[in-house]
């Protein structure tokens, strides 16, 4: 007699089949929180709704699209007027929970995703989130009339299906496991209000219009430029969400903006703005002192995080002649001597950083091994040597003669590849001397490239360094209008389609993208890809550790130092949960405290 358990187990096995509606996701199928959770650890049911936020931010802005290619957009903005479909948890590693997609619900071959949107989702107009508005938000994320970053971000969803009437699904192209992830972060737009107004293109009159968004608050008052007020949305839809509770509690908050960070701190030692978040240590550590401090009525405080800390480096434009050499690359790394600012000019208060993942578990150790290995040997010859037998480290100056050392290894690769000091000055056989420009967006930065730029000229390199316009830079850099430029590359611990955008080649070609140094390498592409569709965290794990020794050992940037903490001020004035999230930024943070 046939075991019909046994029958109905098989059908079950090989009967393709969607999976359960779900109202959150993540990375690795584990979810903290319950379908009935109140709220977010990381959030308290004592915060108070009231009061008025002053922020600052540096620079300018000149849009009200934070989504477009030109201009600048003033901040905060996408956070506090664009609903995503999801919001990601601050204390786990990638996990997000249904806000306007109130369920989550993921094919069984992992080709697709559909996404039921919650009935009650509203406009601040008033007027319903629907499919529609979703359809056409994915359309025109995947259009060239949104940053080139999003397109790249969003490549692998190939479309999306009405399936019903607050149903979607989102087609796609490859299969990816955060694919679906990534398809629930996108910020939903109004498609009536887009399409009478136009997406706008940075020259249009209406550029500075308030947007129509689902989020928890709205534009009330620009100056342009100058200042920018949000006032809480008072039919706010999603007040009660357990993913909101506890947070957005203020009913304005006010962005003001001043010229550079030197003259921001002194505006908020005056009572200007409530918080500052603080980037340069001489601030921290010699600036920020007086008897508002030892009284408490200004409170400085170091905030542990877990974030991973990406890369931060002098970055090279490998589109210039100068820089298309990786032995020249290497040998203005060999310039830095880091030991000396850390100590000189930091305090001691930062770290080397080693990785293009630093502080996380994606970052290289030691030598390749076992599947990280693997993928390396495929591209053996293609890729430097120093990938098989060198463990990453930045390059030291420590004992009796210090910087020296690496000075004198510098002039060794200059001289291998082609240049030698005539005169005092570092020329080639053409007689082409060896200068460039630093561009930097920060004067906090000058001091930094004073002592640079002093190790450079001793190997016969003319360097200037200028710092411009902050609206001028982001311009100059999405036309890869460079020599040399100090970035950061930001990582999560699950990265993915983001890493397109930073070092793929045909994003090397497209203003506007990430891939500042211009990287074309075969093998890079293929290690991005590895990363992209890893089928697990070991792969994913093998994948970041391989492409980090082939970024590296291309020297396409100087690496520089991270912090393990956030340094952040504010006026004794606020209230706070007892619990500080995981992973996440200063901002992030703020919103879930109270006045």
């Amino acid at each position: 007699m046939v075991n019909m358990s046994v029958l109905l187990f098989l059908f079950l096995l090989y009967t393709p089949c969607a999976a359960l509606a779900a109202h959150g996701v993540s990375i690795d199928n584990s979810l903290k929180y319950p379908p009935d959770f109140v709220q977010f650890d990381y959030t308290s049911p004592k915060a108070k709704k009231g009061g008025k936020l002053v922020l600052h931010d540096i620079g300018s802005f000149d849009k009200m699209n934070p989504f477009t290619r030109k201009g600048t957009a003033p901040y905060g903005l996408e956070t506090l007027v664009f609903e995503p479909l999801t919001v990601s948890s601050l204390d786990e590693p990638f996990a997000v929970y249904g806000v306007i997609a109130e369920d989550i619900e993921l094919a069984a071959n992992e080709m697709s995703v559909i996404f039921t949107l919650n009935k009650n989702a509203k406009f601040s107009d008033g007027s319903p989130v629907t499919v529609d508005d979703v359809a056409y938000t994915l359309a025109i994320f995947k259009s060239d009339k949104v940053h080139p970053a999003y397109p790249y971000y969003y490549r692998d969803i190939s479309g999306s299906e009405i399936v019903g009437e607050n149903k979607i699904k989102f087609l796609f192209a490859n299969k990816n496991r955060e694919l679906h992830l990534i398809a629930s972060q996108i910020p939903i737009l109004s498609k009536k209000f887009f399409e009478i107004t136009g997406f706008g293109d940075g020259d249009r009159s209406d550029d500075l219009l308030a947007p129509v968004g689902s989020g928890p608050y709205t534009v009330s008052d620009v100056s342009p430029g100058k200042t920018i007020t949000y006032k809480k949305n008072e039919n706010y839809w999603a007040k009660d969400s357990p993913c909101r509770k506890g947070m957005f509690n203020f009913d304005n908050i006010v962005v003001k903006y001043y010229k550079d960070q030197t003259v921001a701190l002194e505006a908020y030692k005056a009572g200007e703005f409530d918080f500052i978040s603080i980037n340069i240590a001489k601030q921290w550590a010699r600036d920020m002192k007086g008897s508002k401090f030892s009284s408490g009525k200004i409170i400085k405080k170091n905030l542990p995080h877990f974030n991973n800390a990406g890369m931060q480096g002098f970055l090279m434009n490998t589109r210039r002649d100068l820089f298309k050499d990786r032995r020249v690359r290497q040998a203005l790394g060999l310039a830095l001597d880091f030991e000396w600012i850390n100590r000189s000019l930091f305090y001691g208060q930062y770290t080397r950083t080693n990785s293009f993942f630093s502080n996380s578990p994606l970052a290289a150790t030691g030598l390749p091994q076992g599947l990280e290995l693997e993928y390396l040997n495929k591209f053996r010859g293609e890729i430097p040597e120093e990938v098989f037998t060198q463990s990453l480290s930045a390059p030291r100056t420590v004992g009796k003669y210090g910087i020296r050392t690496n000075l004198k290894k510098a002039r060794k690769l200059l001289v291998e590849s082609g240049w030698s000091v005539k005169n005092g000055i570092l020329t080639n056989e053409e007689g082409k001397h060896f200068e460039f420009d630093i561009l930097l967006v920060t004067q906090s930065f000058e001091r930094v490239m004073a002592s640079y730029v002093s190790n450079l000229k001793k190997l016969g390199i003319k360097v200037r360094y200028r710092t411009i316009d902050p609206a001028l830079y982001t311009e100059r850099l999405k036309n890869f209008d460079f020599d040399m430029i100090v970035t950061t590359y930001g990582q999560s611990l699950s990265p993915g389609n983001e890493q397109r955008n930073y070092w793929q080649s045909t994003a090397a070609t497209v203003n506007g993208s990430k891939n500042y140094a211009g990287v074309k390498s075969a093998a890079i592409d293929s290690l991005v890809d590895k990363i992209i569709y890893a089928a697990n965290r070991e792969q994913l794990t093998a994948a970041c550790k391989a492409l980090d020794r082939v970024l590296w050992y291309g020297y396409y940037l100087v690496p520089n130092w991270y912090l393990k903490t956030h340094r952040v001020s504010y006026y004794n004035k606020f209230l706070y949960p007892e619990k500080l999230p995981l992973y996440y930024h200063p901002f992030q943070l703020l919103m879930t405290w109270w006045q």
